[in-house]
């Protein structure tokens, strides 16, 4: 079987979209990819979404984004050389708008208008993962750890952090079964919002700027003092729970950018690291994905964090791509549910059972 799988994360960057070819035992194997960045206009427009936005807007949001995976399904069948034919379907994560699983009742909205997907492109698309999971009683994510156990699990106890504008934490149990998983604080998205503000950037490359910077204890642990973190799991945030409201609120920041820019760096290494070290249950080693991957310093911090005592390796060194992680994971999974094979996310997201995720629009 061959799938396509669609990701568009937190940090709004743009749609990661893989080809994955699948065994006679379910194993994928990626044989494409490629990334659409957003348009500068498209990704503010979806970073000023709040809870007072029109219906309206969403909706016409929902639509263009329909367009935008198109031309990137498209893109990817000329740049690998298939035809239709030769997909089964497309998995569609779209982009999060709003997630608020504490919510009564509650809701999680992916944009991205999968019956469009499926009249644009003539395939049958997977989508709505999230909200089928908040249905059966989960929290709604992460869904990340039942397909990192498939793609990265192995013969001993390992964790996987996937490094988005979230930051989420897979637990795998020797034999590669998940066994916990829970978002664990921000990721890259409040370093982001610096990078945008002081440097007109759309990130800070590598963390060098972070690392050029003084981390200040007194802001970061009253940052560290949110209640969310000491939660146990199941748990789940929207991108919205720690950003630069969040962050201002918060009296006594660092005179210079710079010095909070790098104290934004040691909070995501800090949190992740906790998160190892009181849910890991002493895992092997520390996999990390997604575009944190990428931040050098960030590794570098975790790595130093983590006391050398649990190795740091980025998934590429497994064989799978940091960045096609995710959109290889949600290719895994609209996969099961075009076979109809439940998923078990009852110690992940709190699920009151395993579950088939997800809705088939036909072509």
């Amino acid at each position: 079987m061959r799938m396509i799988g669609l990701m568009s994360g937190t940090s709004l960057d743009g749609v990661d979209a893989v080809m994955a070819d699948f065994d006679a035992s379910g194993h994928p194997r990626p044989c494409g990819h490629l990334h659409s960045p957003y348009s500068a206009e498209l990704a503010t427009a979806l970073r000023n979404i709040n809870a007072d936005s029109p219906l309206a807007h969403l909706l016409a949001l929902d639509a263009r984004l329909a367009g935008v995976y198109a031309a990137a399904v498209e893109s990817l069948l000329h740049a690998t050389g298939c035809t239709r034919r030769q997909v089964s379907a497309i998995a569609l994560h779209g982009q999060t708008l709003w997630h608020a699983p504490l919510a009564d009742p509650p809701v999680t909205c992916q944009a991205g208008d999968p019956s469009r997907l499926a009249e644009a492109t003539g395939l049958p698309v997977v989508a709505d993962f999230r909200q089928r999971d908040l249905a059966a009683g989960g929290v709604g994510a992460p869904l990340a750890p039942v397909f990192h156990a498939a793609l990265l699990g192995g013969e001993q106890r390992r964790c996987v952090v996937n490094v988005g504008g979230v930051a989420n934490l897979s637990v795998l149990a020797a034999g590669g079964r998940a066994e916990a998983g829970f978002d664990t604080g921000p990721g890259n998205a409040l370093m982001d919002a610096g990078a945008r503000r002081y440097l007109d950037s759309a990130f800070d490359r590598d963390g060098a700027w972070a690392a050029s910077g003084q981390v200040d204890s007194a802001f970061l642990d009253r940052l560290l003092a949110d209640p969310y973190f000491q939660r146990p799991p199941p748990k789940s945030l929207d991108v919205s729970t720690f950003d630069p409201h969040w962050l201002d609120a918060h009296a006594g920041q660092p005179a210079q950018p710079v010095d909070r820019q790098a104290t934004l760096l040691a909070l995501t290494a800090e949190t992740i690291a906790a998160a190892v070290e009181r849910w890991g249950g002493g895992p092997r080693d520390v996999v990390i994905t997604g575009g944190g991957a990428a931040n050098t310093a960030l590794c570098r911090a975790l790595d130093h964090r983590l006391g050398g005592e649990r190795p740091l390796k980025t998934s590429d060194e497994l064989g799978i791509p940091a960045l096609q992680v995710e959109a290889l994971g949600f290719a895994w999974l609209g996969r099961a549910t075009l076979l109809g094979e439940p998923v078990d996310l009852t110690a992940i997201t709190g699920a009151r059972r395993p579950t088939v995720l997800g809705g088939i629009y036909p072509a």
